[in-house]
């Protein structure tokens, strides 16, 4: 995802997470000049230093407590980014656990199959009065600025947005990224790892309406914190979170589904 819309190969872009990319690997793989491209990528969201004659993500230097992540979360009338929209999205900026900005918005929008509007709750009658897509994600995007993008099953959302945003005549995300799905297998024990079965099982958020893209940033948020609760003291910075949510081991899964355990033990003692 990053690798196509950064122009770089794959091992420099790892190279800038962890040892650095000397400048002459950088200005080969470059068409324009290096701080005119570095301007370029941070307003599309990704920032890089220098730092003892070597080019790194800035979040390699960024410790967790004191870094920007933005929680996000789309709805759309499909999957197909030829064929369909965002609807609706919101999303959270996160600092030391706490909320500190909120974005919400539904999105104009001229058609939503019944089945969509079942699952979201959105029909197009409510979308009437909501700005458009450019409009929205504009806004968005200002609000985003170059904070870490955080989502469950981040690949959708994070290629949904930024594919729109081509669509509109932007210029495509390059923030850093970071998959709460692929965090919670490392960090929380769990049959299963969807949001509304995370939510349930650890009771997240209780008034949660999945499929509405705020209450499922806040469910998010929920269980991000969770995550980073218990994280080995060893993970300090931005990029080794980043790593960490990739590379290390998956907790083994619990065996049996303790919610229906509970609901069957639930029956038995109402029959007994």
């Amino acid at each position: 995802m990053l690798s196509n819309d950064l122009a770089l190969d794959a091992k420099s872009i790892d190279k800038l997470a962890t040892k650095g990319l000397s400048l002459e690997s950088l200005e080969k793989q470059v068409d324009e000049d290096i701080n005119l491209s570095l301007e370029l990528w941070h307003a599309q969201g990704l920032q890089i230093v220098k730092e003892h004659g070597h080019f790194y993500f800035a979040t390699k230097f960024i410790p967790i407590k004191k870094a920007e992540f933005c929680i996000v979360d789309i709805e759309t009338n499909g999957s197909k980014i030829d064929k369909h929209q965002i609807i609706e999205i919101a999303g959270v900026k996160v600092k030391n656990g706490v909320i500190t900005q909120r974005f919400e918005s539904l999105v104009r929008c001229k058609e939503i199959d019944q089945h969509i509007s079942a699952i979201t709750g959105i029909s197009v009658d409510d979308t009437k009065d909501a700005p458009s897509l450019k409009e929205v994600l504009t806004e968005f995007k200002i609000f985003l600025g170059d904070s870490i993008f955080v989502a469950h099953d981040v690949k959708f959302d994070y290629k949904f947005i930024s594919l729109s945003l081509q669509k509109i005549g932007q210029e495509p995300l390059l923030n850093r990224s970071l998959c709460s799905l692929a965090l919670a297998e490392r960090t929380v024990e769990s049959y299963r790892y969807a949001l509304s079965y995370l939510n349930q099982y650890l009771n997240l958020h209780p008034d949660a309406t999945h499929h509405r893209a705020m209450s499922d940033v806040l469910t998010t948020y929920k269980l991000f914190i969770l995550s980073l609760k218990n994280l080995g003291k060893s993970i300090r910075y931005v990029e080794d979170l980043i790593r960490y949510s990739k590379e290390a081991s998956r907790l083994k899964r619990v065996k049996f589904d303790p919610l229906k355990v509970e609901e069957i033990r639930d029956d038995l003692l109402s029959t007994s």
